[in-house]
């Protein structure tokens, strides 16, 4: 497992960097964000930020294509589209076009991040994978806790706190490639009950106990008297006892903070002292102790070192299963869309409920990024990148209508007049009109050249053939 970031030692007093290692210190010294402001100080470069170096070196940093790469790279950071996990995401990257890819992501403490990304190229690729931490003070810089350029294996993060982060990936100039990406949000922890999941957690974490003169410091598991409970955790088991409370209990320390505990057991077949790993047995479901009048379950606790215990919930999440991508959606790729009616509205995320960036006219061109799901990840003639549903959109390649041209028109490069003209289109000339932007329309010539032409009041075509 990846881990954070480290802090330069040298750099940070002893004892302030054991409390950060350990993660009490936002519990009570300095305060979680200031802790990241001091590491993001002194950390090392990360390797997009290495290579962003390297561009500066070479003199580089200057041109239009190393500019728009470094603007892709924050705009993908600061404007990322809030997803849900599991999530899937199939897409592009052109080397005529820098780009980056932005998910944001809200975890839970104990939830653990995996990022899997496959990547199709024909040339060596370096690609870069970036977790950010973002702060609740918008002033503040996000504290990068996992970078890396290489995507050989998943990449697993588990959020020390409950935080929102954003998953960047973003290629090196010049390179073309495919991409598929998968994002996950799990328990860091393996749950301790055989052939259980967290639906099998029937009390919840802080629910009034004894009348109110005490809360459930844990999640009780149900499950069938004898069924095994086996270790979350790796680490070494420091506590077997019977207690009045917990009955037959067992306690692991694990090799982080966290000692876990496991109560009402109907009997223990660990000794103090044993290590364990995750799965290693430690007993079986019972009710002994103060759990003699309920059915048989496991009280499991989580007791984080400098600040007791903590909900152990999302510790042991188990996620609903990843989905396939539909083929006929990836097909798509890199490929002009446009839209089969007016008012179809472009958001900021894949879902129904985010932000409307804008409602699109009929025939709104733009160019497919990605897919995911039943959403399109699109980015439009003026550079606007947001996503609408796929079932709502066409492809642009069959012609709209054909038209003849009348007196020489300019083929441009993108829907503005100030785009480069790719070529002057002569009197007489065939075109396909395919979609529309603003007061321009996407054609192809009948050379099949494809551009933008400023509309029939500035052209004058003759009737459609």
């Amino acid at each position: 497992m990846i881990t954070e970031t480290p802090i330069k030692s040298h750099l940070v007093h002893e004892a302030t960097k054991s409390l950060i290692v350990t993660g009490t210190v936002c519990a009570f010294f300095l305060g979680c964000e200031t802790i990241d402001q001091i590491q993001n100080e002194f950390r090392d470069l990360t390797p997009h930020e290495m290579y962003q170096e390297s561009l500066i070196s070479a003199g580089l940093n200057e041109t239009a294509l190393a500019l728009e790469w470094l603007e892709a790279s924050e705009s993908a950071l600061m404007q990322a589209p809030e997803v849900e996990t599991p999530f899937q995401e199939e897409g592009f990257f052109s080397d005529a076009s820098p780009q980056a890819r932005g998910y944001k992501i809200s975890l839970r403490r104990g939830q653990q991040l995996s990022v899997s990304l496959v990547t199709e190229t024909e040339l060596p690729l370096r690609m870069f994978v970036d977790i950010y931490r973002l702060q609740t003070n918008p002033d503040t810089s996000p504290f990068p806790v996992i970078s890396t350029e290489s995507t050989l294996q998943p990449i697993e993060y588990v959020s020390p706190r409950t935080a929102v982060y954003v998953v960047r990936i973003q290629p090196e100039l010049l390179r073309n490639s495919r991409y598929r990406i998968q994002l996950t949000a799990e328990g860091s922890m393996a749950f301790p009950v055989k052939d259980r999941n967290t639906r099998a957690i029937l009390s919840s974490f802080g629910v009034e106990r004894d009348g109110g003169r005490r809360q459930h410091h844990g999640v009780d598991i149900f499950a069938p008297r004898g069924t095994p409970v086996i270790s979350a955790t790796p680490g070494y088991v420091s506590r077997v006892e019977n207690t009045p409370i917990g009955g037959k209990v067992v306690w692991v320390r694990d090799q982080g903070p966290n000692s876990i505990y496991y109560a009402h057991l109907d009997s223990q077949v660990v000794a103090s002292g044993a290590k364990v790993e995750p799965g290693t047995l430690l007993g079986f479901v019972g009710n002994t102790g103060n759990a003699r009048t309920t059915p048989p379950h496991l009280h499991f606790g989580v007791y984080r070192r400098g600040e007791g215990p903590v909900d152990p919930y999302y510790f042991l999440y188990s996620p609903p299963a990843l989905s396939s991508l539909p083929a006929n959606e990836t097909q798509v790729l890199g490929f002009m869309s446009r839209t089969t009616n007016s008012g179809i509205r472009l958001r900021t995320s894949p879902n129904q409920r985010s932000q409307i960036l804008r409602e699109m006219k009929k025939n709104t061109s733009f160019l497919i990024l990605a897919t995911t799901g039943s959403w399109q990840r699109v980015l439009l003639p003026d550079n606007q990148v947001g996503f609408v549903a796929s079932r709502l959109t066409e492809n642009a390649s069959i012609p709209l209508r054909v038209t003849q041209i009348e007196y020489p028109v300019r083929l441009m490069s993108a829907p503005n007049p100030t785009a480069p003209m790719i070529e002057l289109i002569g009197p007489g000339s065939g075109i396909s009109v395919l979609g529309n932007f603003n007061s321009y329309h996407y054609v192809q010539t009948q050379n099949g050249i494809l551009g933008w032409i400023a509309n029939e009041q500035d052209l004058a075509m003759v009737e459609d053939r």
